[in-house]
């Protein structure tokens, strides 16, 4: 990656999203016209030229995977989907989502930021079985014959 320009206008990312730990996050970066083909690529660190790739397109369309990253270039809707998965807290940081080209790349700045999960629950019955809901505590308990959220 040679010296790139952050904040450039042809690649423009969501600026900051969230998730929580154990889950998944998408997100989605849009680019200018004419930039279908070039390769995609997402970054971690917050100084743009010292930022280390995480994973890149081969400018075509296909899903590219490493690790728990991937990416997938939407030609037609000039953007490009970047999905982390089994986030972990320490994955908090700045990210940048951006377009290889010669000479300057172009990029757009994203915070990431990660919160410790939730726990699911059961916190009650139905005909049908348990009824789960999402539960931002760490404990259950049971009490009169029914599961609850503490």
């Amino acid at each position: 990656m040679d010296l790139c320009l952050p904040g450039s206008a042809a690649v423009r990312g969501p600026g900051a999203v969230s998730g929580l730990e154990q889950g998944s996050l998408a997100l989605e970066c849009r680019y200018d016209p004419g930039w279908e083909t070039y390769m995609k690529w997402w970054c971690r660190g917050a100084a743009w030229h010292y930022c280390e790739i995480l994973v890149k397109t081969s400018g075509s369309e296909p899903e590219v995977k490493n690790d728990r990253v991937s990416i997938r270039n939407h030609q037609k809707d000039r953007t490009f989907t970047v999905t982390m998965e089994e986030l972990r807290l320490d994955n908090s940081d700045t990210y940048w989502c951006g377009i290889e080209r010669v000479g300057i790349d172009l990029g757009a700045q994203v915070t990431v930021n990660i919160y410790p999960g939730a726990s699911m629950c059961v916190c009650g019955w139905v005909s049908a079985g348990p009824v789960l809901s999402w539960c931002p505590v760490i404990s259950c308990h049971r009490g009169e014959g029914l599961w609850g959220c503490a």
